[in-house]
Formats: structure tokens, sequence, C-alpha cells
């Protein structure tokens, strides 16, 4: 579990004990610019986590905060060390950068006793060519233990629930640019690979994937590769990518897999989304909404490379990877509320209230969705946003099969 825990941790530990020190930037190499000294907040925190898939994890860790001349985070490092009862004891180390606040840099690496470890790095970089290019990458290799399986549709019945490991190592990577004529909107061109191992799971009282007869052969359950080119067009009216207050974002995208660049199968996925932010009293109350859509067309697709619905950023009533399909239909509405701003541990922050509701599902096309077949996900989040760059959530959802709490960085849509 990634340490950005700490943040939404931070919002129920306000009185533990922290410390501010000031240490000469010569001493810390990452530091860049004219600064002397740097103002470094430390913070020890306990971990307690849940998520429907993972369980309950415990353990502590310890948040370092640089901050720049003007008081703002601008570097962050938190080692932690955790337990689950299904992966043992597990280390990690989360680390932050941000050279400005069109640049980022995210690194983690985890290891447990059992099966899960994760090894990531995130670039993004809006600062080329007049502020026109933006670059995102992400490379990343991981193995997750508690991934499930219930089958397709709507319909799939939590009785069904099958566990695997996931392991996969693969990039995305994306450049994009205004169009000339119309430099509203951004034209993005998208390259992503990942290769897929399926093996037997942490969560020994349920049966592995592959043990049941009924899931052996879907495609992708003994592993497949994914090569896919994306081609997007996407239109932003918002203030701030990060922290938006305002305005609106519009994309459309197709993304092709192609056997002949080495995918294990022929498919294409086309997605549209739209999302609005409104904002009241100098915004103190922020409307945001989404609905998105996405189809996914092809023989032998690889069930985890279909339309899939569940967890943090969709449907927050259920884990991770829920609800799988050959398309999906979404729409998520929040009221982001300020409650006040805050100073903690010399870290000032903006603390919020986020009531939502999720609604979604998925079918094989559009044209079979049906009203009873939509999923219905009130909750409740509470944020702490650090300017400009750190946005710390908990998410408590509610589905038919019970609450899910999710933690993590950034919002969720």
């Amino acid at each position: 579990m990634r340490t950005s825990i700490f943040f939404l941790i931070l919002l129920l530990t306000a009185g533990l004990a922290g410390c501010t020190s000031y240490i000469p930037a010569a001493n810390l190499p990452l530091v860049r610019g004219d600064q002397e000294t740097v103002k470094v907040v430390t913070i020890p925190l306990p971990v307690i986590a849940s998520s429907p898939n993972e369980g309950i994890t415990y353990g502590g860790l310890t948040a370092f905060l640089l901050h720049n001349q003007k008081d703002e985070v601008t570097t962050l490092f938190a080692p932690q060390v955790n337990y689950n009862e299904n992966f043992g004891v597990s280390g990690s180390l989360y680390g932050a950068f941000y050279p400005s606040p069109l640049r980022s840099i995210e690194v983690n690496l985890a290891k447990s006793g059992r099966i899960n470890e994760d090894y990531e790095i995130k670039l993004r970089d809006q600062d080329l060519f007049d502020r026109k290019l933006e670059l995102n990458a992400f490379i990343f290799g991981f193995r997750d233990g508690s991934a499930r399986f219930f089958g397709f549709q709507s319909r799939s019945n939590s009785k069904n629930e099958t566990n695997y490991t996931d392991q996969e190592i693969g990039f995305t990577f994306s450049a994009g640019y205004p169009v000339p004529v119309l430099p509203s909107i951004q034209i993005v061109f998208g390259e992503r690979y990942k290769d897929v191992e399926i093996s037997p799971g942490a969560v020994k009282k349920l049966p592995f994937l592959r043990d049941v007869p009924r899931f052996a052969n879907i495609p992708g359950a003994d592993g497949f590769t994914a090569h896919a080119q994306q081609l997007a067009l996407v239109y932003s009216s918002v203030d701030n990518l990060v922290i938006p207050t305002t305005g609106i974002r519009v994309r459309a995208s197709v993304e092709a897999s192609l056997t002949a660049f080495g995918s294990s199968a022929d498919y294409r996925h086309y997605e549209a989304e739209f999302k609005g932010y409104y904002p009241l009293m100098d915004a103190r109350f922020i409307t945001v909404g989404r609905v998105g859509y996405n189809q996914t067309l092809g023989g032998d697709v690889p069930f985890l490379e279909r339309s899939i619905l569940g967890g943090e950023s969709t449907l927050r009533g259920y884990g991770r990877n829920r609800f799988i399909d050959n398309s999906y239909l979404l729409c998520n509405l929040e009221e982001r509320i300020r409650l006040f701003r805050w100073e903690v541990f010399g870290v000032r922050a903006d603390w919020e209230l986020a009531p939502f509701i999720d609604l979604g599902s998925v079918m094989k096309s559009l044209d079979e969705a049906e009203p009873k077949s939509f999923e219905f996900n009130p909750g409740i989040g509470f944020r702490a946003v650090v300017s400009p760059n750190i946005i710390g959530r908990i998410d408590v959802g509610f589905g038919k099969e019970g609450p899910a709490v999710f933690v993590g960085l950034g919002y969720p849509f």
C-alpha cells in the first residue's frame, strides 16, 4: 500500500507530535535554487488502512516534507513499514518531487514478505515549448496477490469471487500538443505496453481463478501481452490540472491493440469523458461531475483489457476491477466543501469534506444498458489539500456488498 496513506491519516491524527527543522541546502542534493536553508517538517504517524481486496493493514511511517522559499511543499519522502495478514511485513519508500507546478516526479518502491511488490516511476512535464507540449510517462512493475475476478457482466455474483496474483511490467507514454488552428484543443498521442502473468493469489480462503472451471479458459487467464497505440482529442478550460476549481474538460480517444505489434489479440478501445467544476462562495463549495463511456471491441480480449468498473476512481462502493464487460457507462458527482484552512506541523492545508454519488454499470454494448443493472454508490470523502501539488484523501463508499474504504493521492477524478 502506497505511502500516500500519510495524508489521510493526517486527518485523524492532527494531535500527534511532529517537528520542524532547518537544514543547510548544501546537505540536500535534490534542492535547487538559491535557498541557504530548507524547512523540513518531520511527522511520524501510525498507519491504519483498509480496502475491499487487501483487507486491513497497519504499521507506521515517517514523512519528511521539504519546503521552498514560498513555503510550498516541493519534496516528500515517506518510508513505511506495514503488516497485513495476507502479505506479511512490507516495507516501502514513496518520494514525490515538484521542481515547479508544471513538473513532477513520483517514485514508489515497495516489497512485502509474501508475493506483493511494487516499483513505479511517474513523470509529468508541461513546461516545454512555451508550455504547449505536455509529456507524461509511467514505468511500472508490480505483483498484486489480492486481485479478484467475479465473472463478466453487471450481474456477476459475489459468490463467484476468485483470487489471483496479477503480475505486470510495462509503461505508458503520452505527448500532447495544441491543434494549430484550434489552440484550445489538444491532440494527444499515446503508447502503452504491459506484459501480464496470472498466478495463485495470497488470499487462501478464495479459490484460484484458473481452478474454477467456468473461468479457467477466459481470455487472459493464463497471461497476456498488450501493446497499444492511442489517439485522443482534449478540450480543457480548467484553471489547474492538479487542483482544479473551475472549468470543463472533455476527452475522446481511440486505442488499438494489434498482434502485429506484439499484443496477444486484436481489439480496440473507444472512450469519451466529460468533467465539469463549478465553484461557489470563492470556491469554498465546488460541485464536480463526471460522465464517462468506454467500449471495447474485438475477439479474445483479455479480461483485464476490457471495460472495468470498481475501485477508488470509478465505483467507490466496490473493490478494484469488480465489474468487467465489453463497455461501461459511469457518472460521478461530488461536492467538495472546504471546511477550514489550518496549519498542522507547519504544513498549511485546506481540509475538505466531499459527499459523493457514483452511478455506473458494465454491459455488452450501450444499447443493452438497463436501469436495474446500474450500481448506486453513495459515500463521503475526506481530503487534505496542500497547494500547489498534493491532495490526500480517504473515500468511503457504500455498495450492495458492504462499505469500501480507499486512500490515495490526488482527486479521484
